[in-house]
């Protein structure tokens, strides 16, 4: 990934992280807890594509596991971001604009569910029952249905940054000095030329010179 990618990235993740933590998850919202740093991942993937959205998600969800009050295996919400942002990479668009509102609507809810079953199925494998107790029907509807009311709020606006941070600067002033060296190069060279001609063209005068003189000296010998 690219530096502005790796900033941008790591600056949204951690405010997504704050506010989930903060306050989203001190609501006390019946089921589910509305994740922010699920939008944040799809946001981002639907931008970056699969490999991106592979290393964001990592990365976010690897920060979701070590950050306070994480009460589950570290790695556990790490692989889940991880499938769900490659997944979400590979309906990036050719042209990098997603031109309705539908397809990502439909990636955030199969996003929610998706991601709330697999972290339901890792925590099975590891021994966490915490999914049975709680009702994993009830986690599914509420997931989908808060993650669907927030993304309106927030994947076009991380989308539209991502889309903005993709054109760098730093590499748009180093295509423009690109230019000027190699306008540079070019303008040395004609100049170059140019003193060869006029370096020549004072040659051709001063021989001329030279002739003028030597045929008025025969004509004065001649007068004489």
């Amino acid at each position: 990934m690219r530096l502005n990618r790796i900033l941008l990235s790591t600056v949204l993740v951690v405010v997504a992280l704050v506010i989930q933590v903060s306050v989203l998850a001190r609501l006390h919202l019946p089921g589910a807890v509305p994740d922010l740093l699920l939008l944040t991942v799809l946001g981002l993937a639907m931008v970056y594509g699969h490999v991106g959205g592979c290393l964001v998600g990592f990365g976010a969800g690897l920060l979701a596991d070590l950050a306070p009050p994480a009460d589950h295996a570290a790695g556990r919400y790490a692989l889940v971001l991880c499938v769900i942002g490659y997944l979400a990479g590979l309906i990036k668009p050719e042209t990098g604009q997603v031109r309705s509102a539908t397809g990502p609507m439909a990636v955030v809810v199969a996003a929610a569910i998706g991601s709330t079953l697999l972290y339901a199925g890792v925590g099975a494998l590891v021994g966490d029952t915490a999914a049975r107790h709680v009702g994993l029907p009830g986690l599914l509807i509420s997931a989908a249905v808060y993650d669907l009311l927030l993304a309106p709020f927030v994947v076009p606006g991380i989308m539209a940054l991502a889309r903005r941070a993709e054109n760098d600067p730093l590499a748009e002033a180093g295509s423009a000095k690109k230019s000027d060296i190699s306008s540079g190069w070019l303008s040395s060279g004609t100049g170059l030329r140019i003193g060869g001609q006029r370096g020549a063209l004072g040659g051709l005068k001063t021989k001329a010179r030279t002739r003028t003189a030597r045929v008025g000296r025969i004509k004065g010998v001649k007068r004489l």
